[in-house]
């Protein structure tokens, strides 16, 4: 027997047994309210997910639902809003294809005038001509006849009109080159606006024309952007509205000088005709004044006489009539002095001593009247006597000036011809 084996053999076979059966032992053992409570627990586990479930599916239908929805009205907005962009920019290509199309008309029209204009500037050089040698002829009379009369203050003016109307015209001619430079400007901003209205249109129609089935559909990165250099609607309202505004400002200008210009050429024809005819009747009047002047001086230098004589007496009247005053202020200045005697309470500010006062202002006021009308008499006078020596004087040189207006001047002033344009 080997010394390693067990004294005792049957002990230690049941010691192993004994240990052996404590390490192996069966699952462990619940009561029944356990078993119970653990089946509730996973009934309650198994409906609480299941009820969680069902209302995750139900919100998500409800949330695809809403979503749905609030794309498609998106949608629905979104091409509500195309549309009317896309009648904002109808509306105002149209605006701007109106005003364009009456701003060319104007620009022909203002060309049209300015041709006008020219034309009748050429046709202001022969009445200047005419009118500046009538002047040199009138220079030729001679003594009292040379003379700034009517006839002369005409002529000057026909001059001074003949040359403001070349230089109102000069004037006028620069405007309208002006005014067809900023036409043909405001020109070009429409045409250029309307160029860029006509790209954005067509855009936004083909995105309005846009579905979801359409063709050509992707993802673009960095779309969902607001650009840098783009501008609100209103600044691209105010832009085109400033464009027609200034285009409409320009037409209206232009459409207001064109009036001027026909005013002006028709009141310069009516102004160079006028006084025309107003120099020709003050010829006519003054060689009919000269050819009457010898026998209406005559007739002038008689009444004058006469009338000398009746201001002399006139003169010697109002003399007499200052001096009738002398004894009447005489009178009531001494019944005034006299009255200042009166002694004590008697020297009363009674109505007497008031009328006496009155009397001698009006007694006054009457000498000044008359002194005053004497020196206008005595003015007149003089006036008179001054009259009758010019009158006198001014017999005698008649014929050379009936020869120079008669002849000379209104000879060459039967070919002025003045026309409208």
């Amino acid at each position: 027997m080997s010394r390693h084996t067990p004294a005792n053999p049957t002990f230690n076979v049941g010691e192993f047994t004994l240990k052996m059966a404590k390490l192996v032992q069966g699952p462990t053992r619940f009561t029944h309210p356990e078993w119970t409570t653990s089946n509730l627990t996973h009934y309650a586990n198994a409906e609480s997910e299941r009820a969680a479930a069902e209302r995750l599916v139900e919100e998500s239908k409800r949330l695809s639902e809403e979503t749905a929805k609030r794309t498609e009205k998106t949608q629905r907005d979104v091409s509500k809003k195309l549309e009317q962009r896309i009648d904002d920019i109808k509306y105002w290509k149209k605006e701007l294809d109106d005003k364009l199309a009456n701003l060319v008309t104007e620009i022909d029209s203002l060309i049209a005038f300015k041709a006008r204009v020219e034309k009748a500037l050429e046709a202001t050089a022969e009445p200047l001509h005419i009118a500046k040698q009538c002047l040199l002829n009138r220079e030729k009379r001679t003594s009292i006849d040379l003379v700034h009369d009517d006839v002369q203050k005409q002529l000057i003016k026909e001059v001074e009109t003949i040359e403001g109307v070349q230089a109102l015209l000069n004037r006028t001619l620069e405007q309208t080159t002006e005014q067809i430079r900023l036409n043909r400007k405001s020109k070009y901003q429409l045409e250029k606006d309307l160029k860029d209205k006509f790209s954005a249109l067509s855009i936004d129609e083909y995105c309005a024309e846009l579905r979801n089935n359409s063709h050509g559909l992707k993802f673009k990165d960095g779309a969902a952007k607001i650009e840098a250099n783009s501008v609100c609607p209103e600044d691209w309202q105010d832009f085109s509205d400033a464009n027609i505004l200034k285009a409409e400002r320009e037409r209206q200008s232009s459409v207001e000088l064109r009036t001027l210009i026909d005013g002006i050429l028709q009141q310069t024809s009516n102004d160079m005709r006028k006084q025309c005819s107003d120099v020709n009747v003050a010829f006519n009047k003054r060689i009919s004044e000269t050819k009457d002047t010898k026998s209406k001086l005559e007739d002038h230098l008689n009444k004058i006489v006469g009338q000398i004589k009746e201001a002399e007496e006139n003169i010697s009247r109002l003399k007499k009539a200052i001096d009738d005053k002398v004894l009447p202020m005489q009178l009531a200045q001494t019944r005034l002095d006299t009255r200042t005697n009166r002694p004590n309470v008697e020297l009363c500010r009674d109505p007497v001593q008031y009328r006496l006062i009155e009397e001698v202002g009006e007694i006054e006021s009457s000498v000044a009247q008359l002194q005053a009308r004497l020196k206008q008499t005595e003015d007149s006078l003089k006036g008179l006597i001054r009259n009758q020596l010019a009158l006198e004087e001014d017999i005698g040189v008649k014929a050379n000036t009936l020869f120079i207006d008669e002849v000379e001047c209104m000879g060459m002033r039967k070919s002025i011809n003045i026309q409208n344009f």
